[in-house]
This record gives C-alpha cells, sequence and structure tokens, in this order.
C-alpha cells in the first residue's frame, strides 16, 4: 500500500514536529476536539462538522498518530498540551476555546484548561479518563489503567488480530460517511504501524495523573460530563458476555464518579446517554455532543 494521504486537514509545524489539523466553520469561541486514546482528529468529524454549522469547529491529530509526525509514545500531559497550545497558535485559531475530550482527551482537556486557564472558555468531557477512578474500580480493571507496556498486554499476533476486528467493527460504526473520508481514516488508522504506535500513546497514565493532581484546582468554567452508559450496538461482538456485568457495573462507579465530580464545580453538570457506549458516543449520539458544545458556549 502506497502513502495514504488525509482526506482533509493542513499541516502545521511545531518544535517537536508538524501536526495535521482541520478547521472549519466561522466564530467564537472555537471549539477544539481532543480525541481519545489511539485515535485522532478524523474519528470526530460528524460531531465536527455539526459544530462548524454555528462556530469555529478543529479537529487535530497528536504528534505519533494519525498523519501527524511520527514520535515517541508515550508523551506526557505536558507535552502533549504544550503541542496544541503551540499548533492552535500556528494554525491562526485564536483562543479562548471551548476544549472538547473524549477519554483520555478529556484528561488532557482538563490538563490545559489548568495550566492556561484564561484560554478556555468551556470543557465537553465525553466519558472522560479521570486520576480518581483508579482508587473505585475493581482491582483488576484499575490494573489495567495502570499498565505501562503492550508487550505484556497483547503478543504482536493478538495485536494483528485485534487490528482487523476493529477496523472491520469500526467500518461498520462509519458505514453511512462519505467514503472519501471514512476508507482512508481506517487504512491509516489501522495500518500496522501507525496501530501498534497508537496503543501505546495511554501507557503511562499514572504519571499524566499526577500531572494533572498537581496543576492545580479546577478552573471556574462551564464544564459538562457526558456519561455513556450503554453498550455500542456496532461493537457487540467485541465483548465477550461474561464482560457484560462487569461492563455495567464499571458504567455505574464512573457515573457516580461523575457526578461527584460536577457536584463540586461551580458551573459543573452531567448528562447520561443511555444508547450509546464510550467508544461510539460521538459516532452514535453527535446530537448529545453538539447540544453540551452550544450549553457550555452559552
Amino acid at each position: 500500500m502506497g502513502k495514504i494521504e488525509p482526506p482533509l486537514g493542513t499541516r502545521y509545524g511545531t518544535r517537536d514536529g508538524a501536526m495535521l489539523v482541520h478547521r472549519d466553520g466561522l466564530g467564537g469561541p472555537a471549539v477544539v476536539f481532543l480525541a481519545g486514546g489511539g485515535m485522532f482528529g478524523l474519528y470526530y468529524w460528524n460531531a465536527h462538522n455539526l459544530v462548524a454549522e454555528f462556530t469555529t469547529s478543529v479537529v487535530y491529530d497528536r504528534l505519533g498518530t494519525g498523519w501527524s509526525d511520527e514520535a515517541e509514545l508515550p508523551r506526557s500531559g505536558t507535552q502533549v498540551t504544550d503541542d496544541l497550545r503551540e499548533v492552535l497558535g500556528a494554525a491562526g485559531v485564536p483562543g479562548p476555546y471551548v476544549l472538547v475530550g473524549h477519554s483520555l482527551g478529556g484528561l488532557y482537556a482538563r490538563l490545559y484548561a489548568k495550566r492556561f486557564p484564561t484560554e478556555v472558555a468551556g470543557l465537553v468531557l465525553l466519558d472522560p479518563t479521570h486520576e480518581d477512578i483508579v482508587d473505585r474500580l475493581p482491582d483488576e480493571q484499575a490494573q489495567w489503567l495502570r499498565r505501562t507496556s503492550t508487550e505484556d498486554m497483547f503478543p504482536p499476533e493478538q495485536l494483528d488480530a485485534m487490528r482487523g476486528a476493529y477496523r472491520a467493527t469500526f467500518g461498520r460504526a462509519l458505514a453511512d460517511w462519505p467514503a472519501e473520508i471514512r476508507e482512508p481514516l481506517l487504512d491509516q488508522g489501522f495500518s500496522p504501524e501507525v496501530y501498534r504506535r497508537a496503543m501505546r500513546e495511554s501507557l503511562n497514565l499514572p504519571r499524566v495523573f499526577g500531572e494533572v493532581e498537581a496543576a492545580g484546582a479546577e478552573p471556574d468554567v462551564p464544564t459538562i460530563f457526558v456519561s455513556a452508559m450503554g453498550v455500542d450496538t456496532f461493537a457487540e461482538e467485541l465483548l465477550p458476555p461474561e464482560a457484560r456485568a462487569s461492563l455495567a457495573e464499571s458504567n455505574r462507579i464512573k457515573h457516580e464518579l461523575y457526578g461527584d465530580l460536577a457536584a463540586k464545580l461551580p458551573r459543573g453538570e452531567i448528562r447520561r446517554v443511555d444508547d450509546a457506549g464510550h467508544s461510539g458516543l460521538v459516532w452514535l449520539r453527535p446530537d448529545a455532543v453538539v447540544q453540551a458544545v452550544r450549553d457550555v458556549q452559552g
């Protein structure tokens, strides 16, 4: 297979490498999507398109992922948030921003807001990873968040099998997207090298948790937690039956945590989505994401 070109976006140079940014829409505050671990900007294309109807919307690839330059992964939270600040400046996207962070991206969004509070107008946290979840989960699941080696997790042949299974599943989830966006997105995301590298992105969670905690108090900005409590129908075959009860319990714990966190914030709120799961929240319920963005913008 030859080089896979991005279907959308422009690459902008930063100190540590060039990063792909796709920007659309007009107005402010600009909305910036921060992808989940191992994912990249154009996986959020459907919600991004809807947001771009009423304000500036930005999706981008972190270094080491997608169509941005290769980088050794995992990177620290400080590196990731510095990269984002630099590339937004290079792309000429003025702040303050509404940061929409999914999963690991939610952790990075909070760290950015703590480090650069005057540059953030609001936060939409989509099923975000949070440092306090480790203390609430059962030991086996907590250990998963503390992992530090993909080699310990999956041998190469298992990673290749996962890559094929997940590509097929993502393909079904994005079946109604334009082929000129969907196919290069899947080809790039599930190419052997990109997929293996992306699997490493979240392998320093304990360090990033520490960075977030050390960064100080949460900023006083509108913050909405969107809690995905369902099972993604397109991914059901990836979840063995015996894991369903465990997932339901994890969702309960997660939702309780988000509620506690939102209650501590001056302008915090939690919203529950029952018909989408963690991975498919943006694909299945872009309306919930867009409504949260509108409400945070005020």
